[in-house]
């Protein structure tokens, strides 16, 4: 047999059909058993400079990643674009030594990337703007952004979903009314629709409602509250084509830590901080159901944090910081939008302790990967996963 493969005539029988089949077979079956292998991975997103992550995000539509990192130790502010299968470095797309830094807003439409700088002027008095990277295979700066908000309110969160030309943007305000904003924008064209103002102070000016976009309405979804222990979160709903806003009572108790929202289906999934409980919505009816981390007892300590969407798989994952499904460490659970665990991935570690910007899930969903923060406790560092 080892003779005949070196005669060329006999070595193109190789191209058979039959071989061909057995290849591609053979590929399939080590696909399908790297992907049982779920959990937190090997590969590690390192800060180029050694500095804390100020938010990330992965393109879901190309190869690359984004974050923003800053050292205190020299001042070092920069924005780094990576390869999300190595976990390289690819490029610096700016780095300053001055006290200024920059956060990641994450990536928006088709693999446009949004970036806030923060410039101090004097003491108190800080100059934001924002850049786009359009698209974010480019690894550089390609436009300014400019929201339709004024001095006296700061953009705090965009939404994160992909593939779809607008995202929604929340601004809070910063001035002592707490009247917030909410309004949806094309990133990568620099366009906006109406600004909305969220004048229940009460239920969403205390603290940053967590907030996702329900893409076949048009309607960003927020979670809100006042956050006393017993009480009930709230709903916010904000239509961005008609410029209108209406709430209703949740289900759980304590502040919205996390909400992702399949837009297929018309269901939002939260996450609450006095119950460490699950939530899930019809937005149509408003009626929702609570189900408990797996371990919990319902114990704060326990809570879920962020909240993410995968529309291929439907599937919404949520990030625990205190797992209760293992001695230490942090967890990611994986719920079917009827509520059902899928998955149990413990290992990581992502505590918000020391967190600047809060623990953030990415997802991939073609491949069903993504990246978390951790495992350093200086959140210098991302770490792969698959589910």
């Amino acid at each position: 047999m080892g003779s005949r493969l070196h005669s060329g005539s006999q070595g193109r029988n190789l191209l058979h059909p039959a071989f061909v089949t057995l290849a591609v077979l053979l590929l399939s079956c080590a696909f399908a058993s790297a992907q049982t292998q779920v959990g937190p991975g090997t590969i590690l997103v390192k800060s180029k400079f050694g500095g804390q992550i100020f938010g990330f995000d992965i393109d879901q539509n190309g190869p690359e990643g984004i974050l923003s990192e800053f050292n205190n130790n020299g001042n070092i502010g920069a924005v780094e674009t990576f390869n999300q299968a190595t976990g390289q470095i690819l490029k610096v797309l700016v780095k300053t030594t001055n006290g200024d830094d920059f956060i990641t807003l994450g990536v928006t439409g088709t693999s446009v990337g949004l970036i806030e700088h923060e410039h101090i002027i004097k003491f108190l008095d800080v100059g934001r703007t924002f850049k786009t990277v359009n698209p974010l295979s480019g690894n550089k700066f390609t436009a300014n952004w400019t929201p339709p908000i004024d001095r006296n309110h700061l953009i705090e969160e965009v939404s994160r979903n992909q593939g779809v030309l607008n995202n929604a943007v929340f601004a809070t305000d910063n001035s002592g009314n707490f009247i917030s904003q909410v309004f949806s924008s094309n990133v990568g064209g620099n366009k906006f629709g109406p600004v909305v103002s969220i004048t229940d102070s009460t239920n969403f000016g205390s603290l940053t409602p967590p907030m996702a976009l329900d893409t076949a309405t048009n309607t960003a979804v927020l979670g809100g509250g006042v956050g006393c222990f017993g009480c009930r979160p709230v709903i916010g709903l904000v239509d961005l084509t008609k410029g209108t806003f209406s709430e209703f009572t949740g289900v759980g108790f304590g502040f919205v830590n996390g909400i992702a929202v399949d837009s297929a289906d018309g269901i939002a999934c939260t996450t609450t901080e006095d119950d460490a409980g699950v939530e899930f919505y019809t937005l149509s009816t408003q009626g929702g159901f609570t189900v408990v981390l797996p371990g919990s007892n319902g114990q704060q300590f326990f809570s879920g944090a962020d909240v993410e969407f995968d529309p291929i798989h439907k599937l919404f994952l949520i990030a625990q910081p205190n797992s209760s499904s293992s001695s230490n460490g942090s967890t990611i659970y994986v719920y079917d939008t009827a509520g059902n665990l899928q998955e149990t991935l413990n290992g990581f570690s992502f505590s918000n302790t020391f967190n600047v910007i809060a623990a953030h899930i990415a997802l991939n969903p073609a491949n069903r990967s993504g990246y978390v923060d951790g495992p350093d406790a200086g959140v210098t560092e991302i770490q792969s996963f698959t589910y």
